[in-house]
This record gives C-alpha cells, sequence and structure tokens, in this order.
C-alpha cells in the first residue's frame, strides 16, 4: 500500500498547486480582521450628552455654538480630578418658570440640581456614525456594546465546537464554501439589522460562520502540503490577519457609516464562494472516507499542475494516519502530563484573546487619532510572524514561547504607569505589547498540535482553543468595565494574565526535533520515545558501511 505522502513526495510538496490555493485561502484571512475588532470603528462611542429640546430650539432661534449649549444642559462632573462636561446627567430646570433668551450668559446654572437624561443625547459625531449612536448605548445601556462583541465570540465558540463536525463528515472544501455562504448572509443581516436585539443575533450567526470558514481552510492548506511546509503555511495563513488589521482603518476611514462598513467586509466573504471551481477537496480527508477515487483524481491534478510524474503505485493509494483510536474528552484529563498540558494550553489560549483583543478594542477609548493609532499597531505584529519562523527552529518552541507573553506582560505593566505626557514611549512600550501577545497568539496554534497524540490531537487543539473564545467573550466587559474606574486597570489585569501564561509555559516540554507522539505513552513517558529514535539511529548507522562498502566514493 501507498501512502498519500509518499504520493505527495512525488507530486510536489509545495509546488504551483499548492502554492495557488494557498494564496486564495490567506485572503480569508484578512476580512476576519474587519469582523473581530471591527468594533473599534463599528461601536465608537464619541463625546455626547443629554439633550434638552428646549435649548435644542433655542440654539437654531439664536445661533448658539457647543460650548453655550452645554452650558446650559449640561454640569461638569470630577473625572480624574478634571472638571469635565457631564456626559450623562443634564440639569433639571423647567425652562417654563426660567426666561432663556438668546443672551445665554444671563443664566446662573450653577445652582440648579442635576437629574439623569431624559430625552436623549446630543453626539459630537466626529464624521462617524456608529451603532452605538444610532441605538443610544451609552451612559446605563453602554453595557450592551459589549455585547455586541461577546455575542461574536459567543458564535466563535459555537464554530470551533461544530466545524470538527461538520468538515469531518461534509468534508473540508464543503465546509468551508457553507461557511462563507452563511457569512454572506449573516453579514448583511447585520449590516440592515432593524434593531439592537436583531443585530446581537445576527451578530452571533456571523461569528459562527466566520470561524468555521478560517478553520476548514486552515486545515485543508496543512493537509496538502509535505510535513516539513505545514508549520511555515500555517504562520503565514495567520498573519495575513494582520494584513487584514493594516487595510482596516483606511476602509473605515473612508466609510464612514457601521452599516455600509459591516457590508464592506461582508463582501469578500460572498467573492469567496468562486472557490468552488478553484480549490479541491482535501485528498487525506477523502482517504479517511473510503473515497480513494477521488482522493487519486485529485492527487493526479495536484501533480500535473506542479509539472511532475507520478511513478508510485497510486491506485493503492491510503492514509497511514487514520485514525483507529476513539478519542474522548477524559483522554485529555486522565494522566498527569495529558492534564497539565490541557490545562497550561487551555490557559494560554484564554490569556491570548483576553489580552490581544483587550489591547487592540483599548485603541477606541484613548483619546489619540485611532486610525494611526490602528495602523501602527497592526505594523507591529509582522515582527512577531518573523520572530517564530526564525526562532523556532534554532532555539525551541517554549523558551519564545514564554518570552513572549514576559514581553507582553511587562509591556502592559509599563505602559499602565507613563505619563500621558510621555505619549511617543507609552505608544512604543504598547506596540511592544502587541508584538508581544500577537506571537504568543500565533505560537500557541502550533504548540497544541505537538503535545497531543495523533489519534486526540483535533479534539485535544478544538478544546482548548475554545478558552479563546471565552476570552473573547470576558475581554470587552474587563476593557469596558475597568477602564470607567480607570482608564489604565486593564493593563495591570492583562499583564498579570500574561505573566502567568509565560510561567506556565516554562512548565511545557520542548518539542524541537521531537516526533509527534502516537500514544499517550509517548506524552506521559517521552524519554521511550526518544531511547526509540535514538536506537532506530544507531541501527540504521550500522547498516550503512555495508551497503556503502562496494563504492566508497559514497560514503
Amino acid at each position: 500500500m501507498t501512502s498519500f505522502d509518499d504520493i505527495l513526495e512525488e507530486a510536489g510538496k509545495f509546488g504551483r498547486c499548492q502554492k495557488r490555493i494557498f494564496i486564495l485561502l490567506c485572503m480569508v484571512s484578512m476580512p476576519w480582521a474587519g469582523v473581530y475588532v471591527g468594533i473599534v470603528f463599528q461601536g465608537f462611542t464619541p463625546n455626547h450628552w443629554c439633550r434638552d429640546s428646549v435649548v435644542a430650539e433655542k440654539t437654531l432661534a439664536c445661533g448658539w455654538g457647543p460650548a453655550d449649549v452645554r452650558r446650559l444642559a449640561v454640569p461638569l462632573v470630577n473625572s480624574s480630578g478634571e472638571l469635565r462636561p457631564s456626559s450623562c446627567e443634564r440639569y433639571q430646570v423647567d425652562w417654563n418658570d426660567t426666561v432663556l433668551t438668546c443672551d445665554a450668559q444671563e443664566v446662573d446654572m450653577s445652582r440648579i440640581p442635576t437629574t439623569s437624561c431624559t430625552e436623549g443625547w446630543e453626539y459630537d459625531y466626529e464624521g462617524r456614525q456608529s451603532f452605538v449612536t444610532e441605538f443610544d448605548l451609552v451612559c446605563s445601556d453602554e453595557w450592551l456594546i459589549d455585547m455586541f462583541q461577546a455575542m461574536l465570540n459567543i458564535g466563535f465558540l459555537l464554530g470551533s465546537i461544530a466545524i470538527g463536525y461538520l468538515a469531518d463528515r461534509f468534508g473540508r472544501k464543503m465546509s468551508f464554501l457553507m461557511s462563507n455562504l452563511l457569512n454572506g448572509i449573516t453579514g448583511i443581516l447585520v449590516a440592515v439589522a432593524p434593531n439592537y436585539t436583531c443585530l446581537l443575533i445576527f451578530r452571533l450567526l456571523f461569528g459562527f460562520g466566520v470561524k468555521s470558514g478560517w478553520m476548514a481552510g486552515y486545515v485543508l492548506i496543512t493537509e496538502i502540503v509535505g510535513v516539513e511546509y505545514r508549520r511555515t503555511v500555517g504562520v503565514i495563513y495567520q498573519m495575513f490577519f494582520s494584513v487584514g488589521i493594516l487595510f482596516l482603518p483606511l476602509l473605515a476611514y473612508f466609510i464612514t457609516d457601521w452599516r455600509w462598513f459591516q457590508v464592506a467586509i461582508t463582501v469578500p466573504y460572498i467573492v469567496f464562494l468562486v472557490y468552488y471551481w478553484f480549490i479541491p477537496e482535501s485528498p487525506r480527508w477523502l482517504l479517511s472516507q473510503n473515497q480513494n477515487a477521488k482522493a487519486v483524481n485529485i492527487t493526479e491534478d495536484i501533480a500535473k499542475e506542479n509539472k511532475r510524474t507520478l511513478s508510485k503505485n497510486i491506485e493503492n493509494l491510503r492514509d497511514d494516519n487514520a485514525e483507529t483510536t476513539t478519542a474522548s474528552f477524559m483522554d485529555l484529563i486522565r494522566t498527569p502530563n495529558m492534564r497539565k498540558h490541557t490545562l497550561i494550553l487551555s490557559y494560554n489560549w484564554f490569556t491570548s484573546a483576553v489580552v490581544y483583543q483587550g489591547l487592540i478594542m483599548r485603541l477606541g477609548i484613548l483619546e489619540g487619532n485611532v486610525y494611526i493609532d490602528f495602523l501602527i499597531s497592526g505594523l507591529v505584529e509582522f515582527p512577531a510572524a518573523l520572530l517564530i519562523l526564525f526562532t523556532i527552529e534554532r532555539i525551541g518552541r517554549r523558551l519564545p514561547f514564554a518570552t513572549a507573553n514576559f514581553v507582553a506582560g511587562a509591556a502592559c505593566l509599563i505602559t499602565a504607569f507613563i505619563p500621558d505626557s510621555l505619549l511617543w514611549l507609552k505608544t512604543l512600550v504598547a506596540c511592544i505589547g502587541r508584538l508581544g501577545i500577537t506571537m504568543s497568539f500565533e505560537m500557541v496554534v502550533f504548540v497544541n498540535t505537538e503535545l497531543y497524540p495523533t489519534f486526540v490531537r483535533n479534539l485535544g487543539v478544538s478544546v482548548c482553543s475554545t478558552l479563546c473564545d471565552i476570552g473573547g467573550i470576558i475581554a470587552p466587559f474587563l476593557l469596558y468595565r475597568l477602564a470607567a474606574v480607570w482608564l489604565e486597570l486593564p493593563l495591570i489585569i492583562f499583564g498579570s494574565l500574561a505573566f502567568l501564561a509565560g510561567a506556565l509555559v516554562l512548565l511545557l516540554p520542548e518539542t524541537r526535533g521531537v516526533p509527534l507522539p502516537d500514544t499517550i505513552d509517548d506524552i506521559e513517558f517521552p524519554n521511550r520515545k526518544k531511547e526509540n529514535v535514538v536506537l532506530k539511529e544507531q541501527q540504521s548507522t550500522k547498516l550503512l558501511p555495508m551497503t556503502t562498502n562496494k563504492n566508497p566514493a559514497t560514503v
């Protein structure tokens, strides 16, 4: 019998065909950036104050400016040691008893009591229309902004649970296409949602499809390239998310209405439906479903596009990696090392999501230029992928992984205590934090796959990565609610989480140069497998002179 890996060596491990498919699938990561962190622009909260209908009428009649309007309608409150116009209170005044003339300076508002907003809000739109201003999600209702992002991550969570079944039952390609069809439909529904309840429901469904499609693409490309290329294509596939980050502020700058912005980030998913004619099904999946004839046809097409000729007996193609052992959740926690790996990796997925998403969304509540800040933060993500590719085969996995968490944690803590007067330094250190957590986020994906045996590897990654989505659900509440207490308080939490994550990573084994585990015994007794590998190498070394004596020049 001939394995798919044997045939792939002749068909081309990363030839023209795989490169074409890889480039097409990398495009899928770009619009995901708009879905994942587009809340910075879609949920933008401008300066706002209570509406006073009488003052509003006089504003038109008297031609008052913003300063006069706020003096008559908005009391001053103490905020961070400074007196600032209140966003959630107004003067409790009956203008029927108080004569309001165009000479606004005559009215003394200092002794008038205040009350909550009863007539809605006025907004300083700053050129943007967000769902916050459309649905008045401010003051007592501002927690509903958090729900917008939380519902997306709930969709991610449900999608990550369902994708394993969908992709294994219906195939990688079909799962990818169906997810993008769902993305196109639900993305448009988000854009036309008539009320906030519908918006949240459609947002959840949008999240379900987006993550499913992305994961299906990730699995598909890693299954049609050679083993030695999987890690590289996996890292670069994720890096295109950062490319999407760069385009996002440019898109938001020109599309200032949140509904049209939603349409813009949805259109690519509709375009991806044409991939039906450009990407194949995974031959490995077809083999696992005993659809050998289709697997053979696709493999021959790959070889033809790569301008390669197959000489092996491809009709006897089979999958050496076909799993015969049934995996269960208990396999992840039954034995000591498996339990340790599951807990540490789950916590790192959780921390990466909280810190990464929190740092990006924090840009939306700062007073700087959100477009420039967002662009700079996107640029610093590219060195993360390069550092990973440069270090993992030279230094290993554990040390760069732990260091990335320590750097992110230290940067968050330091940024919290840098005064605003040193804005350049604050921005620089915050960017270093983004670099660290991006590197950590990308590393946890493939480290996770190297620390589980073959028969439970997919389940292990799925279970651990669900903590990523739980972290995404919690992140907006952590950021926005704690920032209301003290703007820098979320950074203290983020820094502490990242430091603990780095310390826990040091408890994991190094996997550089170590064969992928096949059984739980390989995890629980790693030295046993190393000894077997060394023994096989010694045996092959002893046999080498016997096979090369006749031609010493080849030794």
